[in-house]
C-alpha cells in the first residue's frame, strides 16, 4: 500500500526520520517520508542534478536480508518500465546504494487512491466504467508484453488529474509481476496477493495469469458499482474459500439501479472458471466501450464537477542554490575579510579558508558542467528508450487486439461447427431410419415405397448440406487459427526485440548513472568542504561591525535554516 500513500501530504506529527536529508545513490536527496507498506518505505525525493521531484522507495530496513523481496522490487521496476503505458506509473531509476539498499524511483503522483473513493459509497455507473476502461487499457498492454500484475486492488489504483482530465488512472506496484515464473521466488503452492481481490486460481496456490488480473478487475468493478466487496470475511482462510467456490452476488441485489449490462460484465469477470471470463483484456475493453456508448454522458459530466477530489499541494521548490552562488559568496567573504583586515594581516586559517572557497567554487563549477553533460546523455537515452518502448508497445497492442478478434472468430466457428456436427449426426440418423423404412416397404411391396424414398432423399440432402456447412466452418476456424498464429509470431518477435533493446538500454543507463553518481559523490565532498570553510569564516566574521551590512547580505542569500547556518548548497542542479 506504500505506493498509494505517496499521494498524501506528509503529516507534521510524523517522527523525524534519520534518512531525511540523505542523498541516495549520489543522486536523490530525501525530503519527506510519504508512507510505508509491506515491502518498502516511500519518500519524496529530489534529483540533485535536474531538480526532478520523485517518489523513492527503499526496501524496509528489517527486510534487507530477504533476497526474494529485493528480487520483487527489481521485477516491479523492470516489468512496469517495459510496458510504458500512460496508465501505469513511470519508473525512472532502480539500483542499489553503496550500503546494499535497493531503491526504486518513480514519478511522484498527486492524487487519491481508488480505495478512498469507494469508501464513500457506490459510484455513478459512468464513472465506474470510465475508471475500469482505463485500467483495462493498461492491463491489455501489460498482458500483451507478458506482464501480469498479480496484486490489483483499490489501494494500487490512483486517481489523479492529467491535462484537465479528472479520474486519470495510474496503476501502481507491479511488485508481484510474473513472480511464479521463478521457482526460487515463488515456491509451488505459495499463495501471494490480497485475499479480497484474489482469483480462485490464486487462492488455490496456482500460477496467476492474465485471467487472474481480469478477476481482480471484476472485484474492483463490483466495488465501484455497489460500494462494497463481493466477498467479505475477517478470516483469511474463509475468504480464500469464498473466492474459490462461492458465486458472486448480483450487484443489483445490493444496488438495484445498476444496469443489466454493467452487472453482466461484473459477473462474467467474477466467473470461477477462468475460461468463462472474457478471453482477454482486449475483449473486455470492447465490451466496456460499447457500454460507455450506451450510457448518458451528461450525468457523469455534471456530477464529476461536484465530486472532483481535492488535490494536495505540489511539493515545494528546491531550497538550495546552485554552485554559481558559491563564487558570489566567496566574493562577499573576500570583501568582509578586506574590511576587517585592511592591512592584509588576517589570521592564516582565515586566509586559507578564503582561498579554499574560491578553489572549491571553481572545482564544483567544472564538476557541475561535467555531470550536467553526462546527465543530458542519460536523459537522451531515457527519451529514446521511452519512444521505442511506446512504439513497440503500440504495435504489439494493435496486433494483439487483432489476434483477440481472430481467436474469438475461430472460437465462434468451432462452437457453430460443434452445433452443426450434432445436426449432421441427427440428419444421418433420420436418413438411416428413412432408408430402413423404404427397404421394409419395398420387401412388402407397399404402395408407400416412393414416399419413403423421397424421405430418404430429403434426409440425405439435409445431411449433405450440414456437412458442407461444417466443412466451411472448419475451414474458417482453421484459417482464423492460422492467422492468429501468424499474429502471435509477429507479437513474439516484437517482444523479443523489446527485451533485447531494454536489456542493452538498462546496461547503458546503469553505466552512465554510475559515472554520474561517482562524480556527484565527489561533488558532495566539495559541498562538505565548502560548508566547513564557510562555517569557519562565518564564525570568525560574525559580530564584526566593519562588515555587518555584508554579513546581512550574505544571510539574505540563504533559503533554508540549514543553509543559513552553514551556507552549504547542493553541488549542482543542471539545466
Amino acid at each position: 500500500m506504500e505506493a498509494t500513500k505517496q499521494a498524501q501530504t506528509t503529516r507534521s506529527s510524523q517522527p523525524t526520520d534519520a534518512m531525511l536529508g540523505k542523498v541516495v545513490a549520489g543522486r536523490y536527496r530525501l525530503e519527506a517520508r510519504l508512507g510505508e507498506g509491506g515491502m518498502g518505505i516511500v519518500y519524496r525525493a529530489r534529483h540533485v542534478l535536474i531538480d526532478r521531484v520523485v517518489a523513492l522507495k527503499l526496501i524496509r530496513p528489517d527486510l534487507r536480508g530477504e533476497t526474494h523481496l529485493r528480487a520483487w522490487m527489481l521485477r516491479e521496476a523492470r516489468a512496469a518500465n517495459r510496458v510504458d503505458h500512460a496508465h501505469i506509473i513511470d519508473i525512472h531509476d532502480i539500483g542499489e546504494t553503496e550500503d546494499g539498499e535497493l531503491y526504486l524511483v518513480m514519478e511522484l503522483i498527486v492524487g487519491v487512491a481508488l480505495s478512498a473513493e469507494v469508501a464513500k459509497g457506490p459510484m455513478p455507473i459512468s464513472r465506474g466504467v470510465d475508471i475500469l476502461e482505463q485500467m483495462c487499457a493498461a492491463l491489455a498492454r501489460a498482458h500483451d508484453l507478458g506482464v501480469v500484475h498479480r496484486d490489483l486492488k483499490s489501494d494500487n489504483i490512483l486517481l489523479t488529474v492529467r491535462g484537465g482530465r479528472k479520474d486519470f488512472v495510474k496503476i501502481l506496484d507491479f511488485g508481484l509481476a510474473a513472480l511464479a515464473r521463478d521457482p526460487r521466488l515463488a515456491p509451488k503452492g505459495a499463495v501471494f496477493g490480497t485475499p479480497e481481490y484474489m482469483s480462485p486460481e490464486q487462492a488455490r496456490g496456482e500460477d496467476a495469469g492474465p485471467q487472474s488480473d481480469l478477476y481482480a478487475l471484476g472485484i474492483l468493478f463490483f466495488e465501484m458499482l455497489t460500494g462494497q466487496l463481493p466477498f467479505k470475511s475477517s478470516d483469511r482462510d474463509t475468504l480464500l474459500e469464498m473466492q474459490r467456490s462461492q458465486p458472486a452476488p448480483r450487484p443489483r441485489s445490493i444496488k438495484p439501479d445498476v444496469t443489466p449490462a454493467a452487472e453482466a460484465i461484473a459477473l462474467r469477470l467474477l466467473e470461477k472458471d477462468p475460461r468463462k471470463r472474457y478471453q482477454d483484456a482486449h475483449h473486455l475493453q470492447e465490451e466496456l466501450k460499447a457500454l460507455q456508448r450506451s450510457l448518458p454522458s451528461q450525468q457523469w459530466d455534471v456530477q464529476s464537477e461536484a465530486a472532483a477530489p481535492a488535490m494536495p499541494p505540489p511539493p515545494p521548490p528546491a531550497q538550495s542554490d546552485g554552485v554559481l552562488e558559491w563564487a558570489n559568496r566567496a566574493s562577499l567573504f573576500a570583501r568582509m575579510v578586506s574590511r576587517v583586515y585592511p592591512a592584509g594581516n588576517a589570521p592564516p586559517e582565515v586566509l586559507q579558508a578564503l582561498e579554499q572557497t574560491w578553489v572549491l567554487a571553481a572545482r564544483a563549477s567544472r564538476l557541475e558542467g561535467e555531470v550536467a553533460s553526462q546527465n543530458r546523455k542519460i536523459e537522451a537515452l531515457e527519451r529514446r528508450g521511452r519512444a521505442l518502448r511506446a512504439e513497440i508497445g503500440r504495435k504489439v497492442e494493435e496486433l494483439a487486439h487483432e489476434e483477440s478478434r481472430v481467436l474469438r472468430d475461430a472460437s465462434a466457428a468451432h462452437e457453430e461447427a460443434s452445433r452443426l456436427r450434432e445436426q449432421t449426426s441427427a440428419a444421418e440418423r433420420v436418413a438411416d431410419a428413412a432408408r430402413q423404412q423404404a427397404e421394409v416397404a419395398e420387401r412388402q411391396a407397399s404402395g408407400h415405397v416412393r414416399t419413403y424414398y423421397e424421405r430418404v432423399g430429403a434426409a440425405m440432402a439435409t445431411m449433405e448440406l450440414r456437412r458442407e456447412q461444417l466443412r466451411e466452418l472448419e475451414a474458417k476456424a482453421s484459417q482464423r487459427e492460422s492467422a492468429a498464429r501468424d499474429l502471435r509470431k509477429q507479437i513474439e518477435d516484437l517482444r523479443g526485440q523489446l527485451g533485447r533493446y531494454a536489456e542493452a538500454l538498462e546496461e547503458d543507463l546503469a553505466s552512465g548513472r554510475e559515472r554520474v553518481a561517482a562524480r556527484v559523490r565527489e561533488g558532495l565532498g566539495f559541498e562538505k568542504s565548502y560548508s566547513d570553510v564557510t562555517t569557519l569564516l562565518m564564525n570568525h566574521l560574525k559580530g564584526k561591525a566593519e562588515c555587518r551590512d555584508l554579513f546581512q547580505e550574505l544571510m539574505s542569500t540563504q533559503h533554508s535554516p540549514h543553509a543559513q547556518a552553514q551556507t552549504s548548497t547542493q553541488v549542482s542542479r543542471g539545466p
